[in-house]
């Protein structure tokens, strides 16, 4: 059986790695609130991470120094936690995954802190329904160009510029394995998804006409090139022969 594919017992495994994800990271997420540093939160996730007997999943992966990637207003992903506290009106991707008997999940939500703007909220909703309709393409028979073709039609419909130089991944035994699962794209070109194919699917979009995007000085974050807003959701989801199956849900 190649790599690639999972068993239904192995998808189940997947299954309960993404479930505590999902857990942790909805305690993250009611936690993110004004004066709290992404420091703070990090920590929090390490805690509970021992408390439900897990591995940390991004924790020195390529050098990452903390367990929770926390990206504030425009930065896209790959946020490193600091002592700066967040303040009324951010909003905070809280990129997490763990690891359970071996088999990775990887999920993010972008957060409102406090009272947020009304264009901020909008960035946010626009984000999490491109995922939504994202998954509704992973079916067998399926390509990887139609889930990205999808995502970037909705996103640039609604005024918003989709993140190209980043993309989304298979899950497994590692954090990041095949295929690539860009947010943009033709239909039916890249990979055909199987049944067995567990994969993340994330879209990342930016509040403005340009989606160009520039490295930080830390190394790790990257940003919107102009200073925009962005967000980003993800979750890890499985192909079977029902449809998408969402394995980092409570």
């Amino acid at each position: 059986m190649s790599k690639l594919i999972k068993s239904q017992k192995e998808i189940e495994a997947m299954r309960e790695s993404g479930r505590i994800a999902a857990l942790i990271l909805k305690q993250l997420t009611e936690a993110a609130k004004p004066g709290v540093t992404t420091l703070e939160l990090d920590a929090l996730a390490e805690e509970l991470i021992h408390q439900h007997g897990v591995k940390h999943a991004f924790k020195d992966y390529d050098g990452f120094p903390g367990v929770l990637c926390t990206s504030v207003n425009d930065i896209i992903v790959h946020g490193v936690p600091n002592d700066t506290a967040l303040k009324d009106g951010d909003i905070v991707g809280l990129d997490f995954g763990v690891i359970l008997d071996g088999w990775y999940s990887d999920t993010a939500v972008t957060v409102g802190v406090g009272e947020i703007s009304h264009e901020a909220r909008r960035l946010m909703q626009v984000t999490k329904k491109a995922l939504r309709l994202g998954i509704k393409k992973a079916k067998p028979g399926s390509t990887t160009g139609d889930i990205g073709n999808t995502i970037e039609r909705y996103v640039e419909s609604e005024g918003y510029s989709i993140v190209r130089d980043l993309v989304g991944h298979g899950v497994g035994k590692k954090l990041h394995e095949e295929p690539q699962v860009p947010n943009w794209g033709k239909r039916h070109t890249g990979t055909v998804l199987e049944v067995g194919m567990v994969i993340a699917i994330e879209p990342m979009v930016i509040d403005g006409p340009s989606n160009a995007i520039k490295l930080d000085s830390d190394k790790f974050s990257y940003k919107s090139a102009d200073g925009s807003l962005t967000a980003h959701f993800e979750h890890t989801v499985a192909i079977t022969e029902q449809g998408p199956k969402i394995l980092t849900q409570v």
